[in-house]
């Protein structure tokens, strides 16, 4: 991956690092006016329409890296579709519009609308596949985790790093019959368990806010783009993790070789998934742990958004009332 030019980390700190949270805010928007309704693909497209129209109107000559599938299968933000108005810098960009789309029609905690960028050749192309995951959030040294590691030793890691015993450490993981074992293997450690439903960006991101979150490790399968996404956010924020694909199919293998993944059995870093400049910027959908949901009354709609920068470590969180509703 290229690292970041000098004159693009400018261009991306001054423009674009707040008009992300209008973007995101505006797909939250849409998606959160069919929230409960029981109808994912719905939410879904309304939430993508409202992203396109928004990151079409930034100064960036911006590619689509991970987004909502190959053209075929997704008529927009589609992997390699253009977006921007050419005029500014070449960036790649990573998107869900709305993460957690099964959250969201059933009107569940943490629903997201969510959005990274990095400078051209910065976020791995991920195919759409699943992948194997660990993340921490920051304060810990280098090294205290690592995905060939059997889950006790990096629970042990992580509790002598953070001056605690195992039993006091919260672990995340997404709730499927493929983490039976593992789920299993936490709690025969000591270790406490949160599960999730769906939407392992936020899982992820849960790791950055120990105290507000309670979480302290995320570990598991999940999508290998949700991972690039969940990179995104750690890079700005200065957590750690690690990826490696799961490949099942051999049309799978094929299509991580067009993205330029030679080696499916790779190990991928923290800066490896997200490196150079990256800007991340994610709004809730339905309130959750991390983020409040989209309010509407009748003064206007309110939202909750988080924006981040891994150049300057800044994270800035947004309580926005946008009083014209219809606008949106």
């Amino acid at each position: 991956m290229a690292e970041s030019q000098g004159n693009d980390e400018n261009v991306l700190d001054r423009i674009l690092t707040l008009e992300l949270a209008r973007v995101t805010e505006r797909a939250a928007v849409a998606a959160a006016r069919l929230r409960g309704r029981g109808d994912e693909k719905a939410a879904d497209q309304v939430a993508v329409d409202a992203m396109r129209r928004e990151l079409n109107q930034l100064p960036i000559d911006g590619t689509v890296v991970i987004g909502e599938g190959e053209r075929d299968e997704a008529p927009m933000l589609y992997i390699g579709e253009q977006v921007g108005t050419k005029a500014g810098a070449k960036v790649d960009i990573a998107l869900d519009p709305l993460e957690g789309t099964t959250i969201c029609a059933k009107n569940m905690p943490n629903s997201l609308a969510v959005i990274a960028m990095a400078t051209a050749g910065g976020l791995l192309n991920a195919p759409d596949s699943y992948m194997e995951k660990i993340a921490v959030g920051p304060g810990y040294p280098e090294g205290v985790i690592d995905l060939d590691r059997p889950i006790l030793e990096n629970l042990k890691s992580v509790a002598r790093a953070k001056g605690v015993e195992v039993e006091e450490l919260t672990v995340c993981v997404l709730d499927r019959p493929r983490h039976a074992k593992l789920i299993d293997d936490i709690r025969a450690c000591g270790a406490s368990i949160y599960l999730i439903g769906d939407g392992d960006v936020a899982g992820i991101i849960h790791t950055t806010d120990t105290e507000q979150t309670g979480i302290d490790l995320y570990v598991g399968i999940g999508g290998a783009p949700e991972g690039v996404l969940a990179a995104a956010a750690l890079r700005c924020i200065g957590g750690q993790m690690q990826g490696r694909l799961v490949i099942t199919r051999e049309e799978q293998v094929e299509r991580a070789k067009r993205m330029g993944i030679t080696d499916t059995n790779r190990k991928f870093s923290l800066e490896e998934l997200a490196g150079g400049d990256v800007l991340f910027a994610a709004t809730g959908v339905t309130d959750g742990n991390f983020l409040k949901g989209v309010k509407f009354a009748s003064s206007g709609v309110k939202t909750h958004t988080v924006v981040m920068r891994s150049t300057s470590g800044t994270v800035r969180y947004i309580e926005a009332r946008h009083a014209h509703a219809d606008k949106f």
